[in-house]
């Protein structure tokens, strides 16, 4: 049976770390044409920027050839086909699937149809372990470390997706986390009896600068419009926060500011030439890590 990467939860703690170090290895040579003899779908029913672009740069830097959609407007899922046989015709076609889809469960069930590995780009408000793989690589290459670390998720933590296998992933190597958000996104109680059961150590407030001269990490998220059915309750919370560069002033030295992006309005600008500031290269390091993932699907075959 081929190996798919769903949940971050598909993978070890020791399977993180190889990831990890392949990432690295990747950096040092980003040309490595080993799969020229593949093709990858990347399909996309939700819209992507860095997400795709990075895989099919990754794809392409591996030597292998890119199939797929960005908007499903344009295939057969328009004219009514299930996703079951959109799946089956695509895996006939493909080494491997890279799929974002906007329904949470969507990746797992196109993982029990698929006969190749699937990637799960993003499902619905649910897991994006690619993106938490990337972001662990970014805390180990700004930290030195991944152990023992002080994290503060900011934001939307209920229907963060990020936020979900970000807090999953960590939970191997023994940190605090910080949740900070308003009441109506905190994080959900599955995510936080999973920290309990796991002696995750936690603390949730609503108060931003409380949690910033204390944090290794800021892991900052977008309030996602996308997700609310409502949009007064979206108003009422779209700029509940915002970092600017005053309010990091006394951080710790070491302290970093992630975000998986897009932003709108939780960075400020004048953020950006801080030296805390690393989610553009954060963003840059999807590449090597999507590099290593594809890689190591691809050899479990």
């Amino acid at each position: 049976m081929s190996k798919n990467l769903i949940s971050i939860q598909d993978f070890s703690k020791d399977e993180i770390l190889e990831i990890l170090k392949m990432a690295a290895e990747f950096e040092e040579n980003t040309c490595q044409p080993i799969f020229k003899d593949k093709v990858i779908a990347s399909i996309f029913f939700e819209p992507s920027t860095r997400t795709r672009l990075s895989f099919e740069t990754a794809a392409n830097r591996l030597g292998a050839r890119v199939i797929g959609f960005t908007d499903s407007i344009n295939t057969s899922v328009a004219k009514g086909e299930t996703l079951k046989d959109t799946i089956k015709m695509i895996s006939n076609y493909a080494d491997l699937i890279v799929m974002r889809h906007p329904l949470e469960g969507s990746a797992r069930y196109a993982s029990e149809i698929s006969k190749v590995p699937v990637i799960n780009a993003g499902d619905g408000a649910n897991q994006h372990p690619t993106q938490t793989l990337l972001d662990l690589y970014s805390v180990y290459k700004t930290q030195g470390t991944l152990e023992n670390l002080s994290i503060s998720v900011v934001g939307d933590l209920k229907y963060g997706r990020t936020v979900h296998s970000l807090l999953q992933a960590m939970s191997h190597f023994n940190p605090v986390f910080l949740l900070t958000s308003p009441a109506e996104l905190a994080l959900p109680r599955e995510y936080k009896e999973y920290l309990i059961n796991k002696g995750i150590r936690f603390m949730e407030t609503t108060n931003l600068t409380d949690v910033i001269p204390n944090s290794d990490i800021i892991y900052m998220t977008r309030v996602q419009r996308e997700r609310f059915t409502d949009p007064i309750e979206y108003e009422r919370v779209k700029n509940i926060y915002s970092l600017n560069a005053s309010m990091i002033k006394g951080s710790k030295p070491n302290m970093k500011i992630l975000h998986p992006l897009p932003r709108v309005n939780e960075i400020a600008i004048d953020v950006d030439e801080s030296s805390h500031a690393y989610y553009f290269e954060q963003a840059h390091n999807g590449i090597y890590v999507r590099m290593a993932i594809i890689t190591k699907l691809l050899k479990s075959l």
